[in-house]
Parts: C-alpha cells; structure tokens; sequence
C-alpha cells in the first residue's frame, strides 16, 4: 500500500510537470513502460535540454538506450542512480528541463497583468446543490486519486486537504526526496521482514505528523507571544519611584 501510494504520487507529480512543459500525452503515460519512459527523456532532450548534440542523441534509439540514459544523467550530475531510482532520476530531468523553460521566458513569465476585480454580474452566486458542481468536484477527486463518498462536500474539504498536504510550495519541494525503508532504524522486530517495513513506513508518518504539530504549537506560541510581549504602558497614570 504505502509502495503504491508513493508510486500514485510520483506519477501525478511527473504528470503535471509534463503537462507544464505542453508534453503531448501526459495523462497517458505508464512509469512501468519502457518506451514510455524512452519516449519522455528523448523528448525532453529534443525539445526542451538540448545538452547533447543532435548527432549524439540517437543513443536512446538502440538497445543499449537505458545505459545511455544513465551516462546521461551522470554527466548531467544527476543525484539519483537512472537504474535504481528511475522515477526520480526521471523528476530531476523534468525540473532541470523546468528551469530551462524558466529562464528562457523569465521576462515574459515574471510580467504582472492587473486583475480586474469581478462584480456581482461576472461572478453569480454558486450553487453547491447544482449537478456542474457536483460534477466538477468529482473531476477533481478522480483527478487526485481520491476514493469516492456519498457527501460530495466532505470529498471538497479531503481535495483540499490533500491539496495543503501533498501540492503545497513545500510539499512540492520534498518531492524528489527519496527514503529507503532499510536504513531506517525501526526499534523493534516483528518477526516478518514485510510487516517490519510497515512498521518503519507507520513510524516515519507518525514522526511527520509529530513534526507537523510541534511546528503548529510553535505557531500558537509565536501568535501568543506577539500579543504579550512588549507591552505598551501609559506612563501618565503611574509614578516610578518617590
């Protein structure tokens, strides 16, 4: 399970930054496919990087094209092994290809249009009970992979907090991390190897939520200190001293 939803994760991830860099089929791509995966750095190398010269990209054609993909990414100073890690050695390639992108329009992108505040004739009230909203909802819970529910205002609140969780600046930032389970200390022994990986995969959650509420108490403390601290005192109803 815990495989699988890292796996559903990483796919959305690689899946949306395709669809960033206008990838032709980006929803239907497999992460187990070969040719699939060929098809991506090829295109990313053709269309977007452009690190090698053209007569030297026809190495990803052949048989050998996964340990071309390798050397690749080793002179790329790719931080992930293509062979071992292949769906993050493939991220990395996506956002190195994203700053490229990036910097080639940097001044187009980074131009601000003013927006035009909406009145109440551009924007009419939202009906919740509607059937397009309904619908609209469920796009965006097959979209992130949510599993359905009869009360579609519950299955909006879990898309948000799945979106605050998972896609947020910087849940979007630890995304190419990687952690194996079996460096991971676990405490205890189970007697099966498998039920001691989940026992390492429920720890290290358990720990992120810990760190999740210790930086939450934090803020609380932060929000009661700025309101206690430094207090501002009228000296015209006191005396100090005699």
């Amino acid at each position: 399970y815990f495989i699988q939803s890292n796996l559903s994760r990483r796919m959305l991830s690689i899946q949306r930054k395709l669809r960033t860099l206008q990838y032709h089929s980006p929803d239907h791509i497999s992460l187990t496919s070969d040719e699939d995966v060929r098809n991506i750095v090829r295109w990313l190398e053709n269309q977007k990087i452009r690190y090698y010269q053209i007569s030297e990209r026809g190495e990803f054609d052949g048989d050998s094209w996964r340990s071309a993909v390798s050397s690749y990414l080793k002179e790329m100073r790719c931080p992930y092994s293509f062979e071992k890690f292949q769906n993050a050695a493939l991220d990395w390639l996506l956002n190195y290809a994203i700053r490229l992108e990036y910097t080639d329009q940097k001044e187009t992108l980074s131009e601000t249009v003013p927006c035009k505040p909406l009145d109440a004739t551009e924007c009419p009230p939202l009906d919740v009970n509607s059937v397009q909203f309904k619908n609209g909802v469920n796009k965006i819970r097959d979209y992130l992979r949510i599993p359905p529910h009869h009360d579609y205002l519950q299955v909006l609140k879990s898309c948000r907090v799945l979106i605050d969780k998972r896609l947020s600046s910087s849940a979007v930032k630890r995304d190419g991390d990687e952690m194996q389970l079996t460096t991971q200390e676990i405490g205890f022994d189970l007697g099966d190897p498998s039920l001691n990986e989940a026992g390492k995969a429920l720890r290290l959650l358990h720990i992120e939520e810990l760190r999740l509420l210790q930086t939450q108490i934090n803020e609380a403390i932060v929000a009661a200190q700025s309101q206690t601290a430094d207090p501002k005192t009228d000296t015209s109803l006191g005396q100090v001293g005699r």
